[in-house]
């Protein structure tokens, strides 16, 4: 029984007959693009409200006209987070989410490499869509019990984990490793325009009527869930196209040969499949044959199998860019979490609508970091070393943004946006582009399997550090916000030293390269 969607067969057996492959493979890549980007951004767009209705839960008081006389200082907040260890507890709402979504990260990428993409995405996103409204609704009945919004965060959080290994992993099957770290760098714009847009519907509302805040996203997704049940192509293979990560070694080695299939579909023996081989002219026949091209598309991908969780880690890298997104992770999602928070705290004139709107150009540096990030990676060849020197930078532009972001709203949107780039690119170079090249590895000779194993363990790990980060930063920010910031730089400064091995060792290919280049010309 075919794969694909009923919309997709009728699109396939209407449009697509005589389309050549070369342009059926542009239309279907660029399609799984734009679908794949519309799909996470609505992931992020869905997270985005509890940071910004964070500060109606609980906000300044004194600042506000009571409807009654009271003495109670915490008369407008929203029970149970009416109380002085309010920051304590919206720090452990947050982490209900984030640690739900380490954990599950690391099943889900398992299960993404065995089920049907397709049908994996849209089910997450569909139940995303319902328990991010469920929190919305805790306003709508009146429930003030903080098991509720545990819950409701806790079960939004395990859908959302469909969401990363998913989107990745269809991309990766798309794209090749070449210029990987423009394209995934300009791709994973999503996730800081799905934070913009999700911040922006959400202050919407915030003032007005925050069940909207968690209503409105949780429909977006749980629509892009169904238009990615009725129009994703997850692998090349089902429309009949090649898998453009089933290449040579860069060395321009064929790999090891594999038993094929003769024209009259009777296997090759294992002597005579170097003769089968795709760049023998013995066998020119068989690339002008559309039919037998599509067979073997099909056989490569059976014969594909899921990569084991340990067999991931031995993979070179992996380690060291999981245990370094820990920390760089845990920096931007106590942005993503706090930022609103902390502007309406440091500058009390702001609203809650005004703090959620202004806290938005840190994810437009966010973008200007991925894809610089990608562009610098791909230019350079050395993703390790473009993430250290965004690291470096992003240190000492922390404490900075700290001591002057109440000083003018013009030097705040200035400072917010460096430091999103600084913080943000290397946050989007490893989730994307290193994963996915980690995830086809060499070693790995082209099976794409294993890329929603890699992708869910760095991201797993990372996510781990994204718990904690918020976690921590609730009660912390009680003491100081200044500690909350110091414990950031430390975060980034402890990202830096886990990519020293990997820096070192391309600092040293790249000398290697420049000496062979040296001679070559000479």
């Amino acid at each position: 029984m075919s794969r694909l969607p009923l919309s997709i067969q009728a699109i396939e057996s209407t449009c697509c007959v005589n389309v050549p492959t070369p342009k059926k493979k542009i239309a279907y890549s660029t399609w799984m693009w734009i679908l794949t980007y519309l799909t996470y951004c609505s992931y992020h767009l869905s997270r985005k409200p509890i940071s910004v209705v964070k500060n109606v839960l609980n906000q300044n008081c004194s600042n506000m006209t009571s409807p009654f006389q009271t003495n109670d200082s915490h008369w407008c907040d929203w029970k149970p987070f009416d109380g002085d260890d309010s920051a304590t507890l919206l720090g452990t709402v947050d982490s209900s989410f984030l640690f739900a979504y380490a954990a599950g990260m690391f099943i889900s990428g398992i299960i993404a490499e065995r089920v049907d993409l397709r049908l994996f995405l849209s089910f997450g996103m569909i139940f995303s869509g319902i328990f991010c409204g469920m929190f919305g609704l805790g306003h709508a009945f009146g429930i003030h019990q903080l098991w509720f919004y545990i819950l409701a965060q806790i079960l939004c959080g395990l859908m959302q984990t469909t969401g990363w290994p998913g989107v990745v992993t269809a991309l990766g099957n798309w794209f090749g490793k070449g210029k990987r770290g423009l394209i995934f760098g300009i791709w994973n714009s999503h996730t800081s325009v799905g934070n913009i847009l999700g911040t922006l519907i959400a202050a919407a509302f915030v003032t007005k009527n925050w069940t909207l805040s968690f209503i409105i996203p949780g429909i977006i997704i749980a629509s892009v869930g169904v238009l990615v049940l009725f129009f994703m192509v997850p692998e090349p293979s089902f429309v009949g196209l090649p898998n453009p990560n089933m290449k040579k070694d860069p060395e321009g080695v064929s790999p090891p040969p594999r038993r094929r299939m003769r024209a009259d579909h009777t296997w090759a023996s294992e002597e005579t499949a170097a003769l089968l081989d795709d760049d023998s002219p013995n066998v020119s026949y068989i690339e002008k044959d559309k039919k037998m091209e599509s067979e073997l598309i099909s056989t490569d991908t059976k014969e594909e199998k899921a990569i084991t969780f340990i067999g991931a880690l031995r993979i070179p890298g992996v380690i060291e860019f999981s245990m370094c997104l820990f920390f760089a992770k845990l920096v931007s999602y106590t942005f993503l979490y706090w930022l609103p928070n902390y502007i309406a705290n440091n500058t009390p004139s702001y609203s809650a609508e005004e703090s959620a709107d202004l806290s938005t150009f840190f994810d437009v540096g966010g973008i200007i970091g991925g894809i610089m990030a990608g562009v610098i990676s791909d230019f350079s060849g050395m993703s390790a070393s473009t993430c250290a020197v965004m690291l470096i930078f992003a240190i000492p532009m922390l404490f900075i943004y700290q001591l002057l972001s109440s000083a003018s709203l013009g030097l705040s949107i200035f400072l917010l946006i460096v430091v999103g780039l600084l913080v943000n690119g290397p946050y989007a170079l490893i989730t994307t582009a290193v994963s996915a090249d980690l995830g086809t590895h060499d070693s790995l000779r082209g099976n794409a399997k294993a890329l929603a194993t890699v992708t869910a363990i760095i991201d797993g790990t990372g996510s781990i550090g994204a718990a904690v980060g918020p976690l921590i930063a609730g009660p912390v920010s009680e003491l100081d916000w200044n500690y909350v910031f110091y414990m950031l730089m430390v975060a980034d400064v402890l990202a830096l030293l886990l990519l020293t091995r990997l820096v070192i060792n391309e600092l040293r290919q790249w000398r290697q390269r420049r000496r062979q280049n040296y001679h070559h010309s000479l």
